[in-house]
């Protein structure tokens, strides 16, 4: 089934402000239907680095905020870690409403979102990339790097590696200087070898840190 997709829904002359008041009424796929609210991208509109990740968790629906999570105090820690302030880093995710598949107790169950549902919710990511002009994006587990780089991209042989921008996401701003794919902060966290997943985070995203200065 094709989505209607989010253009309809983009606000005239966008602003990342004006963006986080339209996404709560995008209807361009059906995950809004049972998302407590869209959750747009938040930090500087002035980013060097800006980081995608799959879609918003539990928390992040809840509290209309991109990794407020669990997932994102561990990406704040491997931020620092890397020497990247992580208030001067932009963060969104590929799909802005939450996809879920029933509940654990209070909690809801994380189900990835289809690729039907990043397609329809690329116009967000485009504007937002086009709005802050990162010089380098960060992408944070196989559903973003898909997202960005295409349904051929394998998180597993590229990783932590500098890649260039594709050409297939062609905003009508600058496009980034680089891109860099990496494990999302949630898959880290189910790791049964934690410290070793952090590290290999770590390591990536230092990589971004130091294309980041390079690109400066």
């Amino acid at each position: 089934m094709k989505e209607p997709g989010a253009e309809p829904f983009l606000p005239q002359r966008p602003t990342l402000a004006k963006l986080r008041a339209a996404v709560d009424e995008c209807r361009g796929c059906e995950l809004w239907e049972h998302a407590t609210q869209g959750v747009m991208g938040r930090g500087p509109a002035s980013a060097e680095l800006m980081l995608v990740g799959e879609q918003p968790g539990d928390r992040e629906d809840l509290e209309g905020e991109p990794f407020v999570g669990p997932a994102g105090g561990l990406l704040d820690r491997a931020l620092t870690d890397a020497g990247i302030d992580p208030e001067q880093v932009y963060r969104t995710n590929a799909v802005k409403h939450f996809r879920f598949s029933g509940t654990s107790g209070k909690r809801r169950i994380h189900q990835s979102p289809a690729r039907r549902h990043v397609l329809a919710c690329e116009p967000w990511l485009v504007t937002e990339l086009e709005l802050v002009e990162p010089a380098g994006v960060v992408l944070l587990g196989a559903t973003a790097a898909e997202a960005v780089m295409g349904t051929s991209f394998r998180l597993s042989r590229s990783r932590g590696r500098v890649l260039d921008w594709p050409e297939r996401v062609d905003g009508r701003g600058g496009k980034p200087e680089f891109v860099v794919a990496t494990a999302h902060p949630a898959a880290v966290l189910r790791s049964r070898h934690r410290s070793e997943a952090l590290a290999e985070l770590v390591h990536d995203l230092r990589v971004a840190a130091r294309a980041l200065r390079q690109a400066s």
